[in-house]
């Protein structure tokens, strides 16, 4: 029998339950819980995570196929990236709100279409944070107006570039290669020209 035969425990419930919710730190962005749970087999254990929001992220794409990339500097890992735009949910906003206004803010632009592209957990061992992409297209240009702490550069990329880019390791950016790779793996069925 072949590995691909074979299941190990299938159909089995390891869902972990919480016994004790302890908050390490409570900030702006993010909560540090380091909780007491029960495991499947009854027995205890500690489990640290990040509470988050969560987050949005648009893959934009113009007429011609060009995607507008943002340049920013990422404190935690003391280096720039290239990413689509994005940004966290602010209290009691909507994700279809907020994918609207970072695109605004941070690439000038307005979508006169915009469809959910899927989302994902970037940091699942962690953190609860989930980001939820989208495809923009039918773009117009109105202005970037960036939020007073972010310091920006914005280039034109066609897809197929950010695509190698995103091969290469020029992106490494985790939300930017997720939405790059389902717009790739969808692409046919959108029917796009570019």
């Amino acid at each position: 029998m072949g590995y691909e035969e074979r299941e190990f425990n299938a159909g089995k419930d390891f869902t972990e339950t919480t016994a004790e919710c302890d908050y390490v730190y409570r900030g702006r962005i993010i909560n540090l819980r380091n909780d007491l749970i029960r495991l499947p087999n009854g027995k205890s254990a500690q489990r640290e995570f990040v509470e988050h929001r969560g987050g949005v992220a648009v893959l934009a794409v113009d007429q011609k196929g060009y995607v507008p990339l943002v340049r920013q500097f990422r404190y935690p890992l003391g280096a720039h990236l290239w990413e689509i735009p994005a940004g966290k949910l602010e209290v009691g906003e909507r994700p279809d709100e907020a994918i609207h206004r970072e695109l605004r803010e941070e690439a000038g632009l307005v979508a006169g279409k915009m469809e959910p592209l899927g989302a994902f957990y970037p940091t699942c061992g962690y953190s609860n944070e989930i980001i939820r992409l989208y495809l923009a297209t039918e773009l117009t240009y109105v202005g970037a107006k960036p939020d007073e702490d972010e310091f920006l550069e914005i280039k034109y990329v066609h897809i197929d570039e950010l695509y190698q880019m995103c091969l290469s390791g020029q992106v490494t950016d985790g939300k930017t290669l997720v939405a790059v790779f389902k717009f790739f793996a969808a692409r046919k069925q959108m029917r796009l020209s570019f």
